[in-house]
Order: structure tokens, then C-alpha cells, then sequence
């Protein structure tokens, strides 16, 4: 046990420094490419923290563990909004730009009903996989098309976050390379400290996969977060929070399918899954104007959120220990 503690506490040492360089790079790129903030965040950023969920779900699934594959994606989403997200807002309001909610989030929920269609049947085939993966394709290509009109970006406003102080192109990129590295190879020391200590105690691959695992790799979101609103860079946060989900619903369960068949246990359908639409039908109800010149996300929406995952994670935690009685 003492060795898997260690792993913890370093993991999580390295995590807070990584996320801070990364940050930084991240500003710093998209200021030089002249690119809004919320496409660095829901492409670069969110692509860069789900890392660990790619990983660790690819392994997983690649060693006949379907239930911490499906269990690290689905529970990941659930923190990167109600922990993650509902933190940042705690800490400060965060404004939604112009066409966020109505392209990205909408998205978001789409693709979060097309994976009920897809589980219903009780596991996710290739065939699954490759219906998950074809549009994150999309969305990346409309992205890549987005990034190509001169620093310009119909789903954001450049002007919605103050002018951040940036460090030149050049140490920019090396932060965010090396933050990234550091960011995912801190979160998987965690993980793997925190998944040893949960499964000496007996728990489940599945509930493992949907508090340790998926809090531990929704670490580089919530650090990440945390330091970009320290720095006042506030689309970078909803940017990585939807695009972190987006990747993790369609790219870490299609990529998983692909390597191996994913049986959906039925707690899946009835329990995890409606907890992570509610909430991100919550989050795109709060990010809708309703007619406002301007929408925010405010500390109220932030503390539902956070006491959303506080309710839910005992729910897991009280059952898991019920079962092993």
C-alpha cells in the first residue's frame, strides 16, 4: 500500500505543475495563431486532457476489462461537468460565447443520445465503434475548416476573454508539449496508485472505472480549469470541459470498441447514463441566452453541479460496499 500512496501524492504534485505549463503553452499558441480561445480549448486542450482516458480505456478493453473502459468515459464525462466545471464556476462566473450552446453543446447532447441508441442492446460492436468515430471525424474537419478563416471562428467571440500576458511562440509550444507529456503521465501514476488501493478493497472494475479511474483521469480537466481561471482565460474552460466530453463519448469508446467488444452492464443504462445526459441537458440549458444579450454561467449553477457529483459518487461508493457484504 505504501507504494501505490507514493504514486498518488507525486502523480498528483506533477499534475498541479504540468497543468499550469500547459495552460500557458495553450494561451500562448492560440494568441500567436491568432485562433479563439474556445477552439485551443475544445480541440487542443480537450483533446490533450482525455489523453488518459484513451489510454486507459484502449488498455482496458485490450485486456478484457469492458467495465472500466465504459466506466472511465461515462464517469469522466460526469466529472468533467459536475467536478470539474462545477469547480471553476465556484472559483468564478464563466460568460458563454455567441453560438457555444447552440452548436457545441447541442452537439454534445446529440452525440450523448446517440450512444443510448448505440448501449441499448447491451454493448458496443465494432460496427458501434465505427458509428461513434465517424462523427468525431466530422467535427474535427469542421474544426480544421473553422481554424482556416483567418483567426476567425463562428462559435466564438475572440474578444469574450481579457487579452492574456503570453509568453513568445516558441516556449508557448514547448509548455504545451511537455505540459501535456507531464499531464498525462502524472495522471496515469495516480490512476494507477489509486486503482491498486480500490482494488485491494475489493471494488468493482465498474465502479472503479467510475469514481477512481474516471475522477483520476478527469484530474488534467479539473487542474487545467482551475488554471485557466486563475489566468482569466474562460473559454478555454467550457471549451475543455465540452470537448473533453465530445472526445470521451465518441473517440475513448469507439477507439475501445474497435480493439474488443464492450458488454454494457445494465447499471450502465439505467444509472450512469441518464446522470451524464441530465447534465449535459443541465449544462446546455444554463449556456442558452433565453433571449439575453449575453449568457453566463454563474457560482449558483456551479454548487448544483458540484453537489450533483458529491450525490452521485455516494450513490457508487454505498453500493459498491453494499455488494462486497
Amino acid at each position: 500500500m505504501l507504494i501505490p500512496a507514493a504514486a498518488l501524492l507525486v502523480g498528483l504534485a506533477v499534475l498541479v505543475w504540468s497543468s499550469e505549463r500547459f495552460i500557458e503553452g495553450a494561451v500562448g499558441t492560440a494568441h500567436h495563431l491568432h485562433l479563439p480561445s474556445f477552439l485551443i480549448g475544445s480541440v487542443i486542450v480537450g483533446v490533450g486532457t482525455s489523453a488518459p482516458e484513451f489510454l486507459i480505456s484502449g488498455l482496458s478493453a485490450w485486456h478484457g476489462q469492458p467495465g472500466l473502459a465504459i466506466g472511465n468515459a461515462y464517469g469522466s464525462n460526469i466529472a468533467n461537468i459536475a467536478l470539474v466545471l462545477g469547480v471553476a464556476l465556484l472559483l468564478s462566473p464563466i460568460p458563454v460565447a455567441a453560438g457555444v450552446a447552440r452548436r457545441e453543446i447541442a452537439l454534445l447532447v446529440a452525440v450523448t443520445l446517440l450512444s443510448r441508441w448505440l448501449i441499448d442492446d447491451g454493448a458496443i460492436s465494432r460496427l458501434d465503434a465505427c458509428l461513434l468515430l465517424l462523427p468525431l471525424i466530422g467535427y474535427l474537419a469542421l474544426v480544421a475548416i473553422e481554424a482556416r478563416r483567418a483567426g476567425q471562428s463562428a462559435t466564438a467571440a475572440p474578444t469574450i476573454d481579457p487579452e492574456p500576458e503570453v509568453a513568445p511562440l516558441g516556449r508557448s509550444l514547448l509548455w504545451l508539449i511537455l505540459g501535456l507529456l507531464l499531464l498525462v503521465a502524472s495522471s496515469r501514476l495516480l490512476v494507477w496508485g489509486a486503482s491498486t488501493i480500490a482494488t485491494a478493497l475489493g471494488v468493482s472494475d465498474l465502479v472503479i472505472g467510475l469514481t477512481v479511474v474516471a475522477v483520476g483521469t478527469s484530474l488534467p480537466e479539473l487542474a487545467s480549469s482551475i488554471s485557466a481561471v486563475r489566468r482569466k482565460a474562460y473559454a478555454l474552460v467550457l471549451g475543455n470541459v465540452v470537448g473533453s466530453n465530445l472526445f470521451n463519448t465518441l473517440g475513448v469508446v469507439g477507439i475501445a470498441g474497435l480493439i474488443n467488444s464492450i458488454e454494457i452492464e445494465p447499471s450502465v443504462r439505467h444509472r450512469d447514463w441518464p446522470i451524464m445526459l441530465a447534465l449535459t441537458v443541465l449544462l446546455w440549458l444554463c449556456a442558452i441566452r433565453f433571449g439575453r444579450p449575453s449568457a453566463q454561467l454563474n457560482r449558483t449553477q456551479g454548487g448544483i453541479f458540484v453537489l450533483a457529483f458529491i450525490v452521485y459518487t455516494a450513490w457508487l461508493v454505498i453500493g459498491a460496499f453494499a455488494a462486497t457484504e
